[in-house]
């Protein structure tokens, strides 16, 4: 029987495409992607080139001239399309704004 995924998420995701910067650590490659949707406690980032899972990262999304930004690790793969990020340290301001983000996107969309 093969593996089934089972739900991990804390809260509900929200289809929002939203710029990405993705810098991996240590070693500081950086990476131009992409959401597919994020929640208040990670995201999914569209990439052809996704890093390997257990890779810790910090990322940097921009909404219209504002900015949200994490440290996180990578959850899971999907090779080829991209990955799954969980949100570890996020600034009280920082999730002040995505919070912001999440509450008006049905009022953008």
């Amino acid at each position: 029987m093969p593996d089934v995924p089972v739900e991990k998420r804390k809260g509900p995701r929200f289809p929002f495409v939203l710029s990405a910067e993705v810098i991996e650590f240590p070693r500081g490659a950086k990476l131009g992607a992409r959401t597919s949707d994020i929640s208040r406690t990670g995201c999914y980032i569209d990439t052809l080139n996704p890093l390997p899972k257990g890779s810790k990262v910090k990322i940097r999304v921009t909404h219209h001239d504002e900015v949200f930004e994490a440290v996180g690790s990578v959850v899971y793969v999907s090779p080829c399309m991209g990955m799954g990020v969980s949100f570890e340290d996020v600034t009280r301001e920082h999730q002040t704004r995505l919070e912001c983000w999440l509450n008006s996107y049905g009022d953008e969309y």
